[in-house]
Parts: structure tokens; sequence; C-alpha cells
């Protein structure tokens, strides 16, 4: 099975994380795209997240009855924070048949030099990558095991979602119908 992972905090998970993962499901030799909720992305701070459970339930709801998409805890009980690389490795001796490779936007090729280990992600795994709005083109673009992926440039931020719960404002249509009762009756991001 060809698996591509899609990290992120989903913090909350909203309809450009969702029409981007079923894009590439849909339009690629992906057998599934795993939403891999990370519990603390090494580059983001950690008193901005609502709880890793919290943020999976959140993932789960919103991809409920799309067999082309799953989400995954598997970074849960991994050291803090998480790295792609261990995540891959763990990952790939827990499923040995399964052949992975990782979902970015393409603001990360500016910067995935960066990555730990980034050669051993190229090398035994790839990277699909989405576009993003006013991205340079880098080396990275030209790579043998760089594939980027037509998808619609969807520029929502789960910061702009979580400013309007704050003020009290409509998230309507920006998260699923299913999420937006969680966060409304849990009273997330208050």
């Amino acid at each position: 099975m060809k698996i591509g992972l899609y990290f992120g905090s989903f913090n909350p998970i909203h309809v450009g994380h969702l029409i981007t993962a079923n894009t590439i499901a849909e339009n690629s030799d992906l057998d599934q795209v795993w939403f891999v909720v990370s519990p603390h992305n090494p580059h983001k701070k950690k008193s901005s997240l609502l709880h890793e459970f919290d943020r999976y339930d959140m993932v789960r709801l919103a991809i409920a009855g799309n067999e082309k998409l799953n989400v995954s805890d598997i970074e849960f009980s991994l050291p803090k924070p998480s790295y792609t690389i261990d995540t891959l490795t763990y990952i790939q001796e827990k499923y040995p048949n399964y052949q992975f490779q990782i979902l970015i936007g393409e603001d990360n090729l500016t910067h995935f030099h960066k990555w730990k280990n980034h050669e051993k992600i190229l090398e035994y795994y790839g990277v699909l990558v989405y576009p993003r709005e006013g991205t340079p083109k880098t080396e990275f673009h030209s790579h043998p095991k760089v594939k980027c992926i037509e998808a619609p440039l969807l520029n929502i931020s789960a910061t702009y979602i979580r400013n309007l719960i704050q003020e009290q404002k409509s998230i309507r249509y920006l998260v699923p119908q299913d999420v937006e009762v969680l966060i409304h009756s849990k009273k997330f991001y208050l």
C-alpha cells in the first residue's frame, strides 16, 4: 500500500487541509493519505496547541466516511518534539509492507535543507508537494524524489480560525460542521 503522510498540528483541522489531502489522494498513485497529528511541531510554540487527543478527535470527525483518508496518532508515543525522519523510521518498522511518502506545502521547500536528515527523507521516502502562492523555486523543485502535485491554492490558516473563535465570530464553512460543533461544545480556543 502507498501512503502519503500529511504531518501537522491541525489546530484545528480545516477545509484547506481536507481539500488538499483529498485532492492528492484522488489525483496521485497513493492508496491513502494519513493525517499525522503532531503533538509538538519543533517549529511552533507549544503553548498555543490544544491537547493532541482533542486535535486527533477533530481530524477523526473531519474525515469520517472517506476511505482514502485516515488519521494517525503514531507521534504521540515518540519523543517530543517530533522530527519527521524519526517518525518515518518508526512507521516504516511498524508497517514494513507499506510504502510511505510525505506531503508538504511548497513553502516548506525553501527551508527543507534545515530538516533533520532531509537527505534520508528524500532517498528512502520521497516528497509530494502541494502548491503555495508566492513560493520561490529551490533546488528541491527539480529533485527526482520531489513531485509537485496540482492542487487548489487555499489560503486558510488555523491561526485565522482560532482568532475568529476568540472574537466569537462564525467559523462556518471553514471547518467541517462536526468539528465546529465539537469546538463550540468543548469551548476550544476561548
